[in-house]
């Protein structure tokens, strides 16, 4: 049994890794493909398209690594996850639409920036883990 618990760990901690790894790529091509035509290749079409596809594929591996975190982990651990993710998605959609709403009625004075979102996601995913944590342990 303790083999099996330690095992566990360790499968959890090199599927954390992986996944660690995996986002800071997608992190750094996401940079690239964004300040990359702006500083880099100064507005060229084909590095920037590139660049874009190159993001796009890191993002796929980076959503593979997700899954293969999410299995290793054990039933309460995926519970508090996906609980999270599903509290972050949700918001994301109500708010996002409603957000976008605003801006294509000219509720508010500037525009809607998917940046904003993205922001909101993480921060709501974060307090959910973090809540989803604290009320099981």
């Amino acid at each position: 049994m303790k083999k099996d618990k330690k095992s566990n760990i360790e499968l959890t901690k090199k599927n954390t890794i992986n996944l660690a790894l995996w986002t800071i790529a997608w992190v750094l091509t996401m940079a690239i493909s964004t300040f990359g035509p702006l500083l880099l290749w100064e507005g060229n079409s084909l590095l920037t398209a590139l660049a874009i596809l190159l993001t796009l594929l890191v993002g796929i591996g980076m959503i593979f690594a997700n899954i293969r975190h999410l299995n290793g982990l054990d039933e309460l651990q995926r519970k508090i996850q996906l609980e999270a993710m599903g509290i972050a998605l949700g918001l994301a959609v109500v708010v996002g639409l409603a957000y976008s709403s605003l801006d294509q009625t000219n509720l508010i004075s500037y525009d809607a920036e998917i940046s904003h979102l993205v922001i909101l996601i993480g921060i709501t995913y974060l307090a959910a883990v973090l809540i989803g944590n604290s009320r099981y342990r």
